[in-house]
């Protein structure tokens, strides 16, 4: 059986740790507006994947990662059902310089440490799957609302 190529769009997500703090962004803009979610972003076309997720971390928080310094902890194929596929790479920071600060205010409503086993419900599915398979070691790759 032959079909059409997938054409994903490409996220990256971050997880910034202080021992077991997560950083968590409220969402402002419409898409899963007043819930949360890790600072995260589309890859740029030609854009290596650790650079656009230290990118996307620093637009949104302030918060300066070398992209060697970020880990792949999760993968997510993510499929939305109005907008196609979306393949999610998840890094943890290892080392960051910065404390975090709203640099969006138009697309952010808050920034927030919550404890590893305190993180609140109303996380968005798709980067909840991520944050959730890394947490729980599941292995390196979710299927997230598939059928």
């Amino acid at each position: 059986m032959s079909g059409q190529p997938a054409a994903p769009v490409i996220d990256t997500h971050v997880i910034v740790r202080d021992d077991d703090l997560i950083l968590l962004s409220r969402r402002g803009s419409p898409y899963g507006y007043g819930r949360w979610h890790m600072p995260s972003g589309k890859l740029d076309r030609g854009e290596p994947l650790h650079a656009g997720a230290a990118r996307e971390l620093f637009e949104e928080t302030g918060i300066t990662v070398a992209p060697h310094d970020l880990r792949l902890v999760q993968v997510v194929h993510h499929r939305q059902e109005t907008e196609g596929e979306r393949i999610g790479f998840f890094f943890e920071a290892l080392a960051w310089e910065g404390e975090p600060v709203n640099k969006e205010p138009g697309k952010c409503l808050a920034l927030t440490w919550f404890p590893v086993h305190g993180l609140p419900d109303d996380i968005i599915e798709y980067p909840r799957a991520g944050l959730l398979g890394y947490l729980d070691g599941t292995g390196p790759l979710t299927m997230h609302n598939w059928p």
